[in-house]
C-alpha cells in the first residue's frame, strides 16, 4: 500500500511540475529540460538534444563515458537500451493528451556494432500516423503500435536496431477494462 501511495504521489509531481512549467514554457521546451533534468533519465547519460515545437521529432545522443563503458571499452548495451525506452511513450502522451492511456508494452533491441564512441537516435512521429492511431483507437478502443528505429554513429552507421510496442487506448476504454478485469 505504502508504495502505491508513493508511485502515486511521485506521479503526481511530476504532472504538478509539468502544469507549473506550462506557464513560461513550451511543451518542447519542458520535454527537453524535463527529460535532461530527471534523475531517472540522467542516469542514462544520455541527453535529449532535438525537440520539434510539436513534439513528433526528438532526438538523443549518448556520448561514450566512465559511466557507460563496459569491460571492453564501448557503451554498455543497457545505457543504449535504457536510454532510448520511455522517449515514445511520453512523446505519445503529450502529443495525444489526457483522452488516451500511453504504457510502453515491449521493447527490442538488436546490437549490430560495438557503440566506440557518441551515437545518436531519433524517435519521428508523422502528422498521418497520429491520426491513423486516433482513428484505430476510436474504433476499436485501444491500439498496439509498434515502432522501429536506430541507435546511429555520427556517420549514420546502424549500432543498435530499436523496435518497441506501444500500447495506446481510450481513457474510458481502458478504465472499463481494468474494471471487468479486477471483476473477474
Amino acid at each position: 500500500m505504502k508504495a502505491h501511495i508513493s508511485n502515486k504521489l511521485y506521479f503526481n509531481m511530476y504532472q504538478t511540475i509539468t502544469k507549473i512549467a506550462r506557464t513560461f514554457f513550451s511543451n518542447a521546451q519542458i520535454y527537453k529540460y524535463g527529460f535532461n533534468w530527471s534523475p531517472m533519465y540522467r542516469r542514462t547519460t544520455a541527453k535529449v538534444t532535438e525537440v520539434s515545437n510539436d513534439l513528433l521529432y526528438v532526438k538523443i545522443k549518448i556520448p561514450l563515458s566512465y559511466k557507460n563503458k563496459n569491460f571492453v571499452g564501448t557503451i554498455f548495451g543497457g545505457s543504449l537500451f535504457s536510454a532510448t525506452d520511455p522517449l515514445y511513450m511520453i512523446q505519445l502522451i503529450n502529443i495525444l493528451g489526457k483522452d488516451y492511456v500511453v504504457w510502453d508494452k515491449a521493447a527490442t533491441i538488436k546490437y549490430k556494432k560495438p557503440a566506440r564512441s557518441t551515437v545518436y537516435c531519433e524517435f519521428i512521429f508523422k502528422n498521418d500516423e497520429i491520426k491513423n492511431i486516433k482513428s484505430v483507437v476510436a474504433e476499436h478502443g485501444e491500439f498496439n503500435l509498434i515502432k522501429n528505429t536506430n541507435i546511429t554513429d555520427k556517420n549514420g552507421v546502424v549500432i543498435s536496431e530499436l523496435s518497441k510496442t506501444i500500447y495506446v487506448a481510450n481513457k474510458s476504454f481502458y478504465k472499463e477494462k481494468l474494471k471487468l478485469r479486477r471483476n473477474k
